[in-house]
């Protein structure tokens, strides 16, 4: 019976590209990419206008570069998360290793719960700053989108985040809990092996030996 650790084999195994695309995880995570490439992409392409008033360019959102560069900063983490993950989810299942999975998974736990909070500041900004934002020389269609699709982020990282935190409560799978010591399993066949020595190899109670003598030269 091979056991089990967060969700694979500990023995591992190929790869299965059609089960690996298959999986709730995986679909997620590239929808997150996806995601996360419309973000920074809009923003960086369509996000900077140059009113007329002004010599350089502002922000679309009510002219709030830090609202902009806080949605291009973490759609390009995001991204980078994304690629990471993605590549260790392929990987995870040779991972011979309990604990090296333990930390993957609670890496990808962190992660994916620390960008879901950062989404959802990231959606509240930038649809407070667009109710104030004047709509001349603005791309609203471009705003519409990050705003839509920093929410879908939203979705999807809170999504990845109980994944990973049912992965982790999985754990080690019951082979390993379940283990019984066989000097205490009293259904076991086979009597348990004595835990210590009953007498010495070497005891004084052997026969007595012949007297010693030495040589004669």
């Amino acid at each position: 019976m091979q056991s089990n650790a967060y969700g694979a084999s500990l023995a591992g195994g190929a790869f299965d590209f059609e089960s690996f695309v298959k999986k709730p995880q995986t679909i997620l995570r590239f929808l997150s990419w996806v995601f996360s490439i419309v973000v920074f992409a809009s923003i960086t392409a369509e996000g900077y206008i140059n009113p007329k008033t002004q010599a350089e360019t502002t922000c679309m959102f009510n002219g709030n570069d830090s609202a902009c560069s806080y949605a291009v900063g973490i759609g390009i983490l995001a991204f980078l998360g994304c690629v990471i993950f993605l590549l260790l989810d392929a990987y995870f299942p040779n991972i011979s290793n309990a604990t090296e999975r333990k930390y993957i998974v609670i890496g990808d736990l962190t992660f994916s719960g620390a960008w879901t909070f950062l989404w959802f500041i990231c959606f509240c900004v930038l649809t407070n700053q667009w109710t104030k934002t004047k709509m001349e020389f603005v791309m609203a269609d471009a705003a519409r989108a990050v705003i839509a699709f920093s929410f879908f982020s939203v979705v999807t990282w809170a999504l990845l985040s109980y994944f990973a935190l049912g992965r982790y409560r999985q754990g080690v799978s019951e082979f390993n809990q379940d283990y019984t010591d066989p000097a205490q399993d009293h259904s076991s066949p086979y009597p348990p092996a004595p835990s210590s020595y009953q007498q010495a190899p070497f005891s004084n109670n052997q026969g007595p030996q012949g007297e010693y003598q030495p040589p004669t030269y």
